[in-house]
């Protein structure tokens, strides 16, 4: 077999990060459209991942976020994004590099993208941690948890000495 010496993988890994960033920086600027929601999963100790030591605790492998309702200071950069979520009624900030997320899902289009773990996932235990941030005035903080969608009953979370929690797309796909 011929090596590839283009890198059409590592290519095509950026272009479809550049799509999730390109929504993001949409979403920063307008607001969500419509029913668009996302649900985004990273790697809890990728370099460059923010998280407080409480939820790192709560999600010591991966995470997955749901950006939809109650969410604020949305900020993308080229290499990030950042925001502000509620957990558990405790606001929070998070940031999250774009090689750290493994997977991107918007169930009202059925869209979703899925990434492979890089080199650029490293594992950095004495990453700084940030502190809780205050909510908005404007926003009463609601509990955003790692499975929950706003029609379905929420699954109680794992023992937090259990690992990271799976979550099935399919039960959020229209039947």
């Amino acid at each position: 077999m011929a090596t590839d010496h283009i890198r059409y993988d590592v290519l095509a890994r950026d272009a479809l990060r550049g799509v999730l960033r390109r929504v993001l920086s949409d979403a920063a600027a307008h607001g969500l459209p419509g029913e668009h929601h996302f649900f985004i999963t990273f790697v809890s100790k990728a370099e460059g991942v923010k998280l407080s030591p409480r939820l790192l605790a709560q999600y010591p492998e991966e995470m997955t976020i749901i950006l939809q309702h109650q969410f604020w200071d949305l900020v993308v950069t080229e290499d990030r994004f950042e925001v502000g979520l509620s957990f558990g009624g405790i606001p929070e900030r998070l940031v999250v590099p774009f090689h750290a997320i493994k997977s991107f899902f918007d169930p009202s289009v059925q869209f979703g993208l899925q990434f492979e773990p890089s080199e650029a996932i490293a594992e950095t235990p004495a990453s700084p941690k940030l502190p809780a941030a205050p909510a908005p005035a404007a926003l009463a903080p609601a509990p955003v948890a790692a499975a929950s969608a706003a029609d379905d009953q929420p699954e109680p979370p794992a023992p937090s000495g259990e690992g990271a929690e799976v979550v099935r797309l399919d039960r959020f796909r229209k039947k």
